[in-house]
């Protein structure tokens, strides 16, 4: 058979390959661990007698459903072409036995040495085993390859990060991150407390269900537990010792990734010798998957020759590419979708580049009071976008009109061409001991429309370091610097580089009492600093093939005559002052399975605040699961609530699980906490 050729949505042709260097066969087995438990996993192998490669992905998102698409796509792909692919249920999830824990535990990080140890124990394997992940299979890929297990050559880290404090779901600039800390601690509540598929587990499933169910806790309790960067985030953060990590690491991101950085850090501090750097345009998904916004590239032939590389030892000139691959965006209008921008690939010999040189652009004007209204940043658009039509944010203007904003021309005659992470210095006067900041670079084209470029923040309590909340002196001046997250841009000719500054940022910074006095900005002393780039001698040849996958698993979306809910709206009580922002996160929608499941998610996030009241935040959630079988009769149901406020001294948090089997509950619980707020 001849690889097949298939238009995704109307965006880049995908190449469906059909046909590959060897016949491929998969089995479902449990991988023993050494206390007993074991873990379920599906390993797709090549069809030879000769031994080879492993590839690990190990996630807690349930293999036999919510990931299977997407596995579909890449593990085959991978067998296809002489590895065998792995794909492990963590501790707790899927049809995996024991309970679940914390995100990247030590017990979670030490499954997942053992099984990299099991998969070069068995006879069909080499001994040399790469893992591979995005986002949570990422971030524990990097954990498991600092603990130095022997067989674990190489590894392809995608939108993952090596601080878990500073560049994460929880913490942004010292300050928590409203957006995704109560968003995600929600969704993980819910998916941790789907049951066992008996059709997989057998008739063992309800008890293993109501097992985990009574382990199961709502993570924000922890993750508002430790405010500042203390030892709970250092445990599993890379950066705190890069030389830990002894495999090749090929890490990988996009510039609407709010990960990205990482990439250039590991890019930075890892041997040049056996680390490579990929950033594209992309989302907060793999990059052959062909969402916007593109180009998507031939991902998985470029992972192939890493993996051919360190794993079966190809002279294949992969550790011949510039250090960093980088896309660098042309200046664009603001919309919410892109199916694919403008710009080129550009490499980077070395990082920190001797192309890439700091200018100051230095403020101009008098002393100037930000106060901003508590809902701005409501066009802040999605933390980690996945792809969405509503995902990025819209024409910054009315955002503009609230912050404190400074401009720099563009000549007419050659672009700014920025790469790296920019940096603000501001001299800032508090009249309370508490406050944040947040920096906004922006692309403002002759017509006005103000495009994002790219945005930092900092918790004024942290301006002295993540490690302790430090309140302002009031009434007195201090210098602040920081940095905002890496992009790769250029400012046409004739465009304005704009920052604007602001003292509120919802629903991405949770406010604190007092802030809404905001701080005076004296422009004296304040400079915003852009990595501006000359071409470099890597330039050019860069190229990639055209995105490759599998053939698909055939889940089928069943029609509904439903309107569906919009994915973002923005609600105002002109009376109240209120602000109200819902949102479909759209993550699975309905879907039947070929092997008969019928699976369907529902979930909605809410944000509220009011004008002038930082204690009037307020962030819930809602979640409905169900998972179906009608060959087994099976019927199983999932409803959760979660609910983020807080007070002069503390976050109030409420959360509640309720889950069904058929009409009969078996389980229900609630929870009540309030936290003291230290820092954040």
């Amino acid at each position: 058979m001849h690889p097949v050729h298939q238009a995704i949505g109307g965006r880049d042709q995908m190449i469906i390959r059909t046909d590959f260097p060897y016949g491929t066969t998969h089995e479902d087995v449990r991988i023993p661990l050494p206390d007993g438990v074991e873990l379920y996993a599906r390993i797709w192998r090549p069809v030879t007698d000769e031994p080879v490669p492993a590839l690990l992905e190990y996630l807690p998102y349930r293999l036999t459903d919510r990931t299977a698409p997407r596995d579909r796509q890449r593990h085959p792909w991978y067998a296809g072409h002489g590895y065998a692919s792995v794909r492990v249920d963590v501790r707790g999830h899927g049809c995996s036995g024991g309970r679940p824990g914390d995100v990247y535990d030590a017990r979670e990080l030490a499954d997942g040495v053992a099984v990299v140890e099991w998969l070069a124990a068995q006879p069909w394997c080499t001994g040399s085993v790469g893992m591979f992940g995005i986002a949570w299979g990422g971030l524990n890929s990097l954990q498991i390859a600092a603990l130095a297990p022997e067989p674990l050559k190489a590894v392809v880290t995608v939108c993952s990060t090596d601080d878990r404090y500073d560049n994460d779901a929880h913490y942004m600039g010292g300050s928590v991150l409203a957006v995704d800390m109560h968003a995600w601690a929600a969704a993980m509540l819910a998916l941790s407390s789907r049951p066992p598929d008996p059709q997989y587990t057998g008739d063992g499933w309800r008890e293993r269900w109501l097992e985990r169910l009574e382990a199961v806790e709502p993570l924000v309790h922890t993750w508002l537990s430790h405010q500042t960067r203390d030892a709970y985030w250092r445990r599993g953060s890379v950066c705190e010792d890069y030389t830990a990590v002894r495999a090749a690491v090929l890490a990988v991101g996009g510039w609407h990734d709010p990960y990205r950085d990482a990439v250039l850090r590991l890019v930075e501090h890892l041997p040049s010798a056996r680390v490579r750097g990929l950033i594209g345009p992309w989302a907060h998904q793999y990059p052959d998957r062909g969402l916007p916004p593109g180009p998507a590239v031939g991902f998985l032939q470029e992972t192939l020759r890493w993996w051919d590389h360190w794993l079966k030892g190809a002279d294949n000139g992969v550790m011949e590419e510039p250090l960093l691959r980088t896309w660098i965006s042309d200046s664009h209008p603001p919309a919410t979708v892109y199916e694919e921008l403008p710009g080129r690939w550009v490499g980077e010999k070395a990082w920190p580049s001797a192309s890439v040189i700091p200018v100051p652009y230095v403020f101009q004007g008098a002393p100037v009071v930000v106060a901003s209204p508590q809902h701005t940043g409501l066009d802040a658009g999605r933390f980690a976008p996945f792809g969405n039509d509503a995902d990025l944010p819209p024409d910054q203007r009315e955002e503009d009109a609230k912050s404190a904003c400074f401009e720099f021309p563009v000549g007419r005659e050659e672009p700014v061409e920025i790469l790296g992470r920019p940096s603000v210095t501001l001299r800032l006067r508090l009249d309370v001991p508490y406050g944040q900041v947040i920096a906004r670079l922006c692309d403002v084209a002759p017509d006005g429309s103000s495009t994002l470029v790219t945005r930092g923040a900092l918790n004024l309590s942290a301006r002295r370091g993540r490690e302790r909340a430090l309140p302002w002196p009031v009434g007195s001046y201090e210098d602040v610097a920081f940095e905002l997250n890496g992009i790769g841009h250029a400012f046409a000719p004739g465009h304005r580089i704009r920052l604007a500054v602001s003292s509120a940022y919802w629903p991405w910074i949770w406010p604190r009492a007092g802030s809404e006095a905001g701080w005076t900005l004296d422009p004296a002393g304040s400079a915003l600093t852009l990595p501006v780039r000359a071409g470099s001698a890597a330039d050019g040849g860069i190229v990639f093939e055209a995105p490759e996958q599998a053939e698909p698993l055939g889940v089928a979306v069943p029609a509904t005559l439903d309107e569906p809910r919009p994915e973002r709206v923005v609600v105002r009580d002109v009376a109240r002052g209120t602000w109200r922002l819902e949102v479909d996160p759209r993550y699975g929608g309905t879907r039947v399975y070929p092997d008969g499941l019928e699976y369907d998610e529902d979930a909605e996030d809410v944000y509220e605040i009011q004008d002038a009241d930082a204690l009037s935040a307020r962030a819930r959630s809602r979640w409905r699961i169900r998972l179906h079988r009608p060959e087994l009769g099976w019927d199983a149901r999932v409803e959760t609530r979660s609910e983020i406020r807080c007070d002069e001294g503390g976050f109030l948090t409420s959360n509640e699980v309720v889950c069904r089997e058929g009409d009969e509950v078996v389980f229900h619980r609630t929870w009540e906490r309030r936290l003291p707020r230290a820092a954040g």
